[in-house]
């Protein structure tokens, strides 16, 4: 229920939504969980949060399929792998750093290195060779260019947004960014470059991780109080800002997700299920909005849950050209330019 303008949580969630705080999404029951076992293998897919990196790899792949340039399956293989183990990295290094702020959380408590079931030293060491394997695999295998954002991606998850949880709510814009990162992985591994179609499924990832984060963030403020965690529902607590910011960001996906048709990346099926994906998040955010409570905010949770596999999904089978003039498309998206063949020059004439 609703009093005054505050926004009411429930402090007794019956299910523990495992969602890194830059957006990454998974979910299991608490009660009745199966203790795990001691070891860095036995627990090595919690570390590193093996299903929400699931979502890594997926946007990536996303990218690398709706790129206009076709790549072997050799390219997209060693682009999974690589991107893969620096997302398994980044998750292993975040854990490190935050296992005090883990122990104070419902949500996190029961997690490997709080609950004491493998050393600090075993997994620091393992992330550290997982970063480098990955950054590596991405440089020999695909390209230099994918193997510079991924390494950026985990520096900036690591250096700038781990430290930033407890001292600013602005630590969700910059999380945001690392969420983003993948899909141009996955397009720059396909064209070896970043050209309009990646800076555009990027800025769709970073803007949908808001209202997606904030719902949880407002689900789970009492968790994130306890843990000292600076979220902004922690601190904005009549959640009129949160409400606003969810729904801002909400709208902003239809002319985002249109945009994608408008260049070619993809075709007009794609624009009608982006839209009406997107106005049904924007619905439930206005309700959000109108009746602050934290059953409307779970709805508005699991409706960004529905919304970045079907969108995502839609955008690979009907992907473009599809675009008003051939001149967008290649203004959006450059490819490098043809080398001219040599007799092309002899049948130009001399040169004055």
């Amino acid at each position: 229920m609703k009093q005054g303008n505050e926004i009411q949580i429930d402090e007794n969630l019956t299910s523990e939504t495992v969602t890194d705080e830059s957006g990454h999404v998974g979910s299991k029951a608490s009660g009745g969980k199966k203790p795990s076992r001691d070891g860095l293998l036995p627990n090595f897919s919690e570390l590193s949060k093996a299903r929400l990196n699931a979502l890594v790899l997926g946007t990536t792949a996303v990218g690398f399929a709706v790129a206009p340039v076709q790549q072997t399956a050799m390219i997209l293989f060693w682009t999974m792998v690589g991107t893969g183990l620096v997302a398994a990295s980044s998750a292993m290094m975040n854990q490190l750093a935050e296992v005090e702020l883990d122990r104070k959380m419902k949500r996190t408590e029961r997690r490997p290195l709080p609950a004491g079931l493998v050393s600090k030293r075993s997994v620091f060491i393992t992330s550290m060779l997982l970063a480098y394997g990955g950054v590596v695999i991405l440089g020999l295998k695909v390209n230099l260019l994918c193997s510079g954002l991924a390494l950026v991606n985990l520096l900036i998850y690591i250096v700038m947004y781990t430290p930033m949880k407890t001292r600013t709510t602005l630590n969700t814009l910059v999380g945001a960014i690392c969420g983003a990162i993948p899909p141009m992985i996955g397009w720059a591994a396909a064209t070896g470059e970043i050209s309009g179609g990646a800076w555009l499924l990027g800025l769709i990832l970073f803007v949908w991780q808001l209202p997606h984060f904030f719902a949880l963030a407002v689900m789970y403020k009492v968790d994130y109080e306890r843990g000292g965690f600076v979220m902004l529902p922690v601190k904005d607590h009549r959640g009129e800002v949160t409400v606003q910011v969810i729904l801002t960001t909400s709208l902003m996906l239809v002319p985002l997700g249109l945009s994608v048709t408008a260049i070619g990346v993809a075709g007009p099926w794609y624009a009608a299920v982006s839209l009406i994906m997107s106005l049904w998040m924007a619905w439930n955010a206005l309700k959000l909005y109108l009746n602050r409570d934290g059953a409307q905010a779970r709805k508005v949770f699991f409706s960004t849950l529905a919304y970045l596999p079907v969108v995502l999904g839609v955008m690979v089978l009907d992907r473009g050209p599809s675009i008003p003039s051939p001149q967008l498309y290649e203004t959006m998206n450059p490819l490098p330019d043809r080398v001219q063949p040599a007799d092309d020059f002899e049948n130009d004439g001399p040169m004055e």
